[in-house]
């Protein structure tokens, strides 16, 4: 009988209670992940999601009425509420010296070098960064209030200008509301 799952032998979906989303899990690697790994059946997957993972939102991950999902590339300077992250215990750069290296990343992007996404993995000082800077769903009151104030104000696929907050500066990504796209990595 084949895996009602479409996950690759060994893999399983598993949900974290700290981000409320499913993610994927190899026991046999002890590998966990947000995407669907490599030769997964996206179709039966969808099915198996809609049918073992759904709650008062729907299928686990999805939207709560309300909800938005955005991905975000944060560049933090001294003056940020906590001026260290994964790249640099120490983060000795001004504010002015952050917006300049976002404004060239925001640059690569719109050009179509690159995705916001792919970008945040390497340069975000965001912890989100591994997973593409995907925040996950979140609703009003959940985001400091600039970023809120921002995001939701972007329509779905929207890329937003540079947006301050203690945390430094960011761009934003809201992603496209489609349920196709909600169990997938992010596409452009």
């Amino acid at each position: 009988m084949s895996d009602p799952t479409g996950l690759p032998e060994g893999w399983e979906v598993r949900h974290s209670n700290s981000k409320n989303l499913p993610y994927y899990f190899s026991a046999a690697t002890k590998e966990s992940r947000w995407e669907p790994p490599a030769g997964t059946d996206t179709e039966k997957l969808k099915v198996y999601m809609a049918t073992n993972h759904s709650g008062p939102a729907g299928i686990a991950g999805l939207p709560a009425e309300g909800k938005i999902r955005c991905a975000h590339l944060l560049v933090k300077h001294r003056d940020s509420r906590r001026p260290s992250s994964w790249r640099e215990s120490v983060i000795t750069r001004s504010k002015e010296e952050a917006i300049e290296i976002l404004r060239g990343h925001e640059q690569r992007i719109k050009s179509g070098e690159v995705r916001l996404g792919d970008l945040a993995v390497s340069e975000s000082d965001c912890s989100s960064a591994r997973k593409k800077g995907d925040l996950g769903f979140f609703g009003h009151g959940e985001m400091q209030k600039e970023f809120e104030d921002a995001a939701f104000a972007l329509k779905p696929g929207e890329i937003s200008p540079i947006v301050e907050s203690a945390s430094g500066v960011h761009l934003i990504e809201r992603y496209v509301d489609r349920p196709e796209d909600w169990l997938q990595p992010h596409r452009n």
